[in-house]
């Protein structure tokens, strides 16, 4: 297969990412990207994790000019509220990288937890992460004079902004000043031949044809589900997450509730999701409908959010001014997303569920993967099947990552917790990709990967330790030390390093002051824009 011209149908975030990331990759092929005007729009606020950067920067996207166009702001971490149990609290799993003095590792704080048990399990990110004091006084910084160690802000940081003005800004900021054509139009056939996709025909007639086409439509999936046929893989029995309630709402105190992270909230039947955008606050409900019904979860959502878990408590935050919009979703990845002349992208090929922030993550990695497999001039089979196995693995493990949010849990307020953390997560019985094991032991050995950073600090957010009294003993003959007394050194280096972030943050802007002062430059009333 070679191909000289390229049909995107479908825009939204992963039209115009695919769009945006394709014309990078060929600047002198024929790109069209076609899209239907009744298709509709969600408009969610999006959150993404630092692994965007990679992206980003493959595409010389500027950040400041990025985020202003897209009502954005910076997020440092993901904050976990309540699901290790019901009241109490969260943690956080923080990006960029983590601090080390001398020969102190992560196993060195669960020895402070075997030590003093009363040690809440949010401890451990800040003991080693930077970042985390900026995220507890709500603060931002460039870090230029490396008072946060090798915090960096360019690649340690990904975004919250509107997914609608997201898309926009590609299509008018970068993909059609590059060349990409982009033609209106609702899709009406899609005949296949032996190749795959031999044309698009669009409800007025107008006939497309290219070399290679992408899919970017949606659970729909019009090209590789629907036309190709190709089957889909269901992740339910691990993630039975199907529906979530979206809604925008106002700022109380801004300068308060634009935090610098996505606020997860456990809930009796799911979770809420909470993110800060510049005028406003996205936030969603997500659950299954195996355990409530969708007039429930609105009525359980709508009490959250007049609840106390929110950053500002106010019992009059739900009016009837609020748009509240039902989204179903299906969670899992088709067999294959690169089929004969066909490539899915975003919710076309697959999706897990928002937690972790995964919603974008599938559609850059997706696109940069594929880069790497088509600088020859003629693409084979082989291609596409080493592309195909990639991602699967990829997606699978992730899959198994964000399952383990659940699979750890004690709460037992529900049948929802409880059923699902009975779950079997076994890979030998089939309900289960990659097992706990290959998650925790083997996860450097993916296509993309949170190294030991991201399971770790899930693990230890749900008190699930590695490290015992069994550990202690065979650490004492092999280090030559009382581990007591070693604990107590961990303790005395950490507190001065945690001392030192402390006072570096309270010295910084707010997220608030730093992004009205080097973006947005506002005279806002610190409520709404």
């Amino acid at each position: 297969m070679a191909f000289n011209s390229i049909l995107i149908v479908g825009g939204g975030s992963a039209g115009w990412m695919a769009a945006a990331t394709l014309i990078k990759k060929f600047p002198n092929k024929k790109i069209t990207l076609v899209e239907s005007a009744d298709v509709p729009k969600i408009g969610v606020g999006e959150s993404t994790l630092a692994f965007i950067r990679d992206w980003t920067a493959y595409l010389g996207i500027d950040d400041k000019d990025f985020i202003k166009h897209t009502n954005g702001t910076y997020k440092l971490s993901i904050k976990f509220t309540d699901f290790y149990d019901k009241d109490y609290g969260g943690f956080h799993y923080p990006f960029g990288n983590p601090s080390e003095i001398d020969d102190i590792n992560y196993n060195d704080w669960q020895l402070k937890k075997i030590y003093y048990p009363e040690t809440h399990s949010s401890d451990f990110a800040e003991n080693f992460w930077p970042t985390m004091a900026l995220v507890n006084e709500n603060k931002l910084s460039t870090n230029e004079d490396g008072s946060f160690d090798d915090f960096r802000f360019d690649y340690d940081t990904a975004f919250h902004f509107d997914s609608l003005l997201f898309g926009k800004y590609l299509k008018d900021h970068y993909c059609i000043p590059r060349g990409v054509n982009h033609i209106v139009g609702t899709v009406n056939e899609t005949p296949t031949n032996e190749n795959g996709i031999d044309k698009i025909v669009l409800e007025d007639g107008t006939e497309l044809q290219a070399d290679l086409y992408v899919d970017c439509t949606g659970f729909e999936s019009l090209l590789l589900g629907k036309a190709l046929e190709e089957p889909f893989v269901s992740y339910r029995d691990i993630l039975p997450n199907n529906k979530a309630w979206a809604v925008q709402v106002p700022y109380t105190d801004k300068e308060k509730e634009l935090e610098v992270y996505t606020n997860c909230t456990a809930l009796t039947n799911g979770w809420v999701w909470n993110i800060p955008l510049w005028s406003r606050i996205g936030t969603g409900y997500v659950y299954s409908d195996e355990f409530i019904s969708d007039e429930e979860a609105l009525q359980e959502f709508k009490d959250h959010l007049n609840s106390d878990k929110m950053t500002v408590h106010n019992p009059n935050r739900v009016t009837d001014e609020l748009n509240f919009r039902h989204i179903n979703f299906r969670t899992g990845i088709h067999k294959r997303i690169w089929v004969k002349n066909v490539l899915a992208i975003g919710l076309a090929a697959a999706f897990i569920e928002p937690l972790e922030s995964n919603g974008l993550l599938s559609v850059h990695e997706f696109l940069l993967e594929f880069c790497r497999h088509v600088d020859r001039p003629v693409i084979n089979q082989f291609d596409r099947d080493v592309y195909n196995a990639r991602i699967r693995r990829f997606y699978q493990n992730f899959a198994d990552f964000v399952a383990l949010h659940y699979a750890l849990s004690i709460r037992t307020d529900s049948n929802y917790w409880i059923k699902n953390r009975e779950r079997v997560y076994d890979p030998d019985i089939g309900n289960s990709y990659s097992g706990f094991n290959d998650l925790y032991v083997k996860k450097t050995d993916t296509l993309r990967h949170f190294g030991k950073a991201g399971i770790v600090c899930i693990a230890n957010g749900m008190n699930y330790n590695i490290y015992t009294e069994v550990d202690i003993v065979k650490d004492e003959l092999g280090r030559q030390v009382n581990q007591r007394d070693f604990c107590e050194r961990f303790l005395y280096n950490r507190h001065n390093k945690m001392n030192q972030w402390k006072t570096a943050a309270k010295s910084q802007l707010s997220a608030y002051d730093w992004l009205n002062q080097n973006i947005y430059n506002s005279k806002d009333t610190n409520t709404n824009d």
